[in-house]
């Protein structure tokens, strides 16, 4: 695609905004307004979809930057997932199970990965994005594209994972590397670590993973020190980690990284469940910090895909993508209370969790959260000295 056209470019069949790359790109889809893993399940709530109508209803929907996802083909997914694997998620799709040796081979049906109407086509969209992205921003010497249904870090070639069937973020990074691009930086702000998107490039000397998320928790992986052979660096951090810090960290570490490695394309994770407001986290951020997080690093290269990730307030996680996007298309949130409109998005959102049951009433009327500086602990200091050693 000719940087400079102004005509309508396709690619695989799918027509990109002739706004783009000298305008972002929103890439959604309709496929997770009544897709959920489970009544009980921690996404069995509105994410992506509450995202898309509060874009709309704060008026920064703009139909021409706009792009409704493709689904990925199973030969695109093959890229990293093994055919074998492939199979077993339609299969479980057409026919609504799986075996009792596919589901212990695969981790499909067990382990917060269930079977659901749509195990194949919701997560075959979120990698069709990811991949349609770095698609797009192959052909052109800079832009941006974001996709809040992508961030889906643990999946891995042959597993399900943490909630995530279909690698995308693994997906847009070779979709760039086939392509020539590199390097590239990957930098993870979801409250687990992005294990497997450094499992998957732990030997591509192109591509480095950074991921910030919090100590001990789920999976497990991505301890101080551990550095996956030089290709990733990890910044596990302590309970009630606050924007202050994260500032810290972003400043003190992460864009002397990003100077050093002078990537050519930026994938930006950022899953919100390190919120104050989400359950599955005992780190205090504020969506602002998470906006100035994003802010700070969009310059890092000429080329970014923004992807979302873990999140599991449909309110905080309405919210904080709904702003990131305000940022990346340089929209200002609302100083004031949110317009009718906006509210009545927030206010139709449902949650089953006793957080749920009586939610505060700045979940409907604000976009910003009140901002949680605090002090920056030693041992984020030493974190960030030690990334740079």
């Amino acid at each position: 695609m000719d940087q400079q056209s102004s005509a309508m470019a396709v690619i695989d069949g799918v027509a990109v905004p002739a706004c783009f790359p000298a305008a972002p790109v929103l890439i959604g889809s309709e496929v997770y307004r009544h897709s959920i893993y489970g009544r009980r399940h921690p996404l069995s709530i509105a994410r992506v979809s509450a995202t898309l109508d509060l874009i709309a209803a704060l008026g920064w929907h703009d139909p021409a930057g706009y792009i409704d996802s493709p689904l990925a083909s199973a030969d695109a997914l093959a890229r990293f997932h093994t055919p074998e694997y492939i199979a077993a998620i339609m299969d479980a799709e057409a026919t609504g199970q799986v075996a009792p040796e596919v589901r212990d081979r695969f981790n499909i049906g067990r382990n917060g990965n269930p079977v659901f109407p749509e195990i194949f086509r919701r997560p075959a969209t979120a990698a069709g994005a990811s991949i349609l992205a770095a698609q797009m921003l192959a052909g052109v010497a800079g832009g941006t594209v974001y996709s809040p249904a992508g961030g889906t870090h643990h999946g891995r070639a042959d597993q399900a994972s943490g909630f995530c069937y279909f690698n995308d973020p693994v997906l847009a990074i070779l979709t760039l590397r086939d392509a020539g691009i590199g390097p590239i930086l990957y930098v993870d702000l979801d409250a687990h670590h992005g294990d497997g998107v450094e499992a998957a490039f732990a030997a591509d000397e192109q591509v480095l993973t950074v991921s910030i998320h919090e100590e001990g928790r789920w999976p497990g992986t991505g301890k101080r020190g551990e550095r996956a052979g030089g290709a990733a660096r990890n910044l596990p951090v302590p309970v009630d980690f606050n924007d202050s810090e994260l500032a810290f960290l972003i400043a003190e570490a992460v864009l002397p990284l990003a100077r050093r490695w002078r990537p050519a394309a930026l994938v930006l994770q950022t899953g919100v469940d390190a919120l104050a407001d989400d359950p599955q986290s005992k780190l205090t951020l504020s969506n602002g910090a998470i906006w100035a997080a994003v802010r700070d690093l969009l310059p890092s290269a000429p080329r970014r895909l923004v992807v979302g990730g873990g999140g599991y307030n449909p309110w905080a996680v309405a919210r904080a993508w709904t702003g990131i996007w305000g940022v990346i298309a340089g929209h200002a949130p609302p100083s004031g209370p949110l317009p009718p409109a906006a509210e009545a998005v927030l206010r139709d959102l449902t949650w089953n969790h006793s957080r749920g049951r009586n939610p505060p009433d700045h979940w409907f009327t604000t976009l910003a959260d009140a901002p949680r500086p605090g002090p920056i602990r030693p041992a984020i200091e030493d974190l960030a000295a030690e990334v740079l050693a």
